[in-house]
């Protein structure tokens, strides 16, 4: 089996953002729809042969209507959760514009449905295209990781956060509208349980030491989940604007750009308002 690759999407014109794991034709998260371009040219012959989805959030997803549109016998691999937002993402539309406003176009381009025949819902315990499907919500109720048991290569989405090379600086980003901390921490344990020998991350790249990685990730979470519990917005929002400043220039674009701030909070202070009622 090929070595998985990971194609770049140059987001908004900014390298290290957003990536695309290819393998062996299959793409794990073919991104926004207004970078499909750039992924395609990088495929051999121009086109995907299956597509796995960790979940549906538009930064990992929102391209899959417009490449099932272009090639209409391509399967599409996601959760059963989130499979009917595929076939008609007109609630996920609604929910996505009341947090990106009149930048939805300039963000994720045309989001386009797909037709029912081409998705395949899993619920975990799976096989897709080879790899172990493994439910794991918490950033989202609908997320999968995929998992190569040969290779020890899992695929994670956003279960492991974002993490910006060269730099090693783990970060969990929470957006609205269904973060759940708990499930999320039972999710990290869960790919900790795995041993994989790689993550491989959307944003971004390949870490070669799981358990380090995995270890910051589950402490960026409580450092959040305390910042916000208060629900001070200001205090929070400045804390962690301090923190994401005192990267490098370059690593603070890319982590403001892959996990803005707003919507961190946004994500968690809704959160602990469900939990209160």
């Amino acid at each position: 089996m090929p070595e998985p690759r990971l194609i770049d999407t140059w987001h908004l014109g900014l390298d290290r953002v957003i990536g695309v794991w290819e393998r062996d034709g299959v793409l794990v998260d073919p991104g926004p729809a207004n970078t499909i371009d750039t992924v395609l040219a990088e495929l051999p012959d121009g086109r995907p042969r299956a597509l796995l989805l960790t979940h549906i959030h538009l930064d990992h997803a929102g391209a899959t209507g417009t490449l099932v549109e272009r090639f209409p016998d391509l399967p599409v691999y996601v959760h059963e959760a989130g499979a009917p937002h595929l076939v008609d993402p007109s609630r996920l539309l609604r929910s996505a514009a009341r947090l990106y406003g009149e930048r939805m176009e300039e963000l994720w381009g045309e989001v386009r449905p797909v037709p029912e025949r081409n998705v395949f819902p899993l619920s975990g315990g799976e096989v897709a295209e080879g790899l172990e499907v493994i439910a794991a919500p918490g950033h989202a109720s609908h997320h999968v990781v995929y998992l190569d048991p040969g290779a020890g290569d899992a695929f994670v989405g956003d279960v492991a956060g974002v993490r910006i090379p060269p730099g090693d600086t783990v970060w969990m980003p929470t957006p609205p509208p269904d973060i759940d901390l708990e499930r999320w921490r039972a999710s990290i344990a869960e790919v900790l349980e795995r041993r994989p020998r790689r993550l491989l991350l959307t944003h971004y790249g390949s870490v070669a030491e799981p358990e380090r990685h995995l270890a910051a990730a589950a402490a960026d979470l409580e450092r959040l989940a305390g910042a916000s519990e208060p629900g001070d917005r200001e205090r929070f929002l400045t804390g962690l604007e301090a923190r994401i400043g005192a990267e490098p220039p370059e690593l603070a674009e890319r982590t403001r750009s892959a996990m803005p701030p707003e919507l961190t909070w946004l994500g968690l202070e809704r959160y602990w308002r469900l939990r209160e009622t």
